[in-house]
């Protein structure tokens, strides 16, 4: 089991910048692949970016690449998403993930825990 627990969303204007932490407990992360996801109201839930175990590989979606970086500490069991010049298409509440593979994949049925939620919301 691996719980999963975002934090650091909240309101900024476009152009700023917020940085997403999340918290990964009940069994180490060190060997497997995260995420971050998000959903816009009445949108799918897609992918923003990816990180390897070792934090080596990163992938990106294109509306996203350029602006945020996903970074991890294994020693803290936590993943990380800086995300700068936010625009208000980013709205969206950001979702952690984790997979039990080692490469990063853009595959939402790939990753089989996640976390709560996180709401950031970008006024334009």
């Amino acid at each position: 089991q691996v719980q999963l627990v975002e934090s650091g969303g909240g309101l900024v204007q476009a152009g700023g910048s917020l940085r997403l932490s999340c918290a990964a407990s009940g069994r180490t992360i060190s060997n497997n692949a995260m995420a971050w996801f998000r959903e816009a109201p009445g949108k799918e839930r897609e992918f923003v970016a990816s990180i390897t175990w070792s934090g080596g590989s990163t992938y990106y979606a294109d509306s996203v690449k350029g602006r945020f970086t996903i970074s991890r500490d294994n020693a803290k069991n936590t993943v990380y998403l800086q995300m700068n010049s936010l625009k208000p298409e980013d709205t969206a509440v950001y979702y952690c993930a984790h997979t039990t593979k080692s490469a990063v994949t853009t595959t939402r049925a790939a990753y089989g825990y996640w976390g709560q939620g996180t709401q950031v919301t970008v006024s334009s």
